[in-house]
């Protein structure tokens, strides 16, 4: 992926870190990183935490999950937050949300909207992304999720400091 080769050159000139936390999209973010030379120069740390018992571990307030559901900007700035305070890197990647599926644990929300927050550690800002999937099978969807997610990234980190 084009974008992904792009963001970690331009971290890696600017001496930045990202770190991932990642619910439905198990792990797909940090592997499209990790598939690219160099990775180890940005990538400060990543979890997948697809229960709210280790999104809470992690850091995540349980009241927001109780106030707004796992399934929110609430808890995907969260899981930015804390990631990035966990890995002391310079961007947090919150990633939460539905891939066309019903969960019998957490039955609020949409099946099939994604909550992704990049929170920008140096500047103190959330940059929230709302995704509708669309595909058929929960693999496209990933694709279409970090796609999106690459291009925002990009955008953000070639904003002038």
């Amino acid at each position: 992926m084009e974008e992904l080769k792009q963001i970690i050159e331009i971290l890696t000139k600017k001496n930045k870190t990202i770190a991932t936390m990642e619910s439905c999209t198990g792990g797909a973010l940090v592997n499209n990183i990790t598939n690219i030379e160099g990775a180890s120069e940005i990538l400060k740390f990543s979890a997948i935490t697809y229960s709210n018992e280790f999104k809470i571990k992690m850091g995540v307030n349980p009241q927001i999950i109780a106030e707004y559901s796992v399934y929110s900007f609430e808890t995907a700035q969260e899981m930015a937050l804390n990631i990035s305070k966990f890995a002391n890197s310079n961007y947090g990647i919150g990633i939460t949300g539905k891939l066309n599926r019903i969960d019998k644990y957490n039955l609020q929300g949409a099946d099939n909207i994604v909550y992704i927050s990049i929170y920008d550690k140096d500047k103190n800002i959330y940059h929230n992304l709302k995704i509708e999937v669309t595909k058929k099978t929960r693999q496209e969807n990933k694709v279409e999720v970090i796609e999106k997610i690459a291009k925002e990234l990009l955008s953000i980190i070639n904003l002038k400091d």
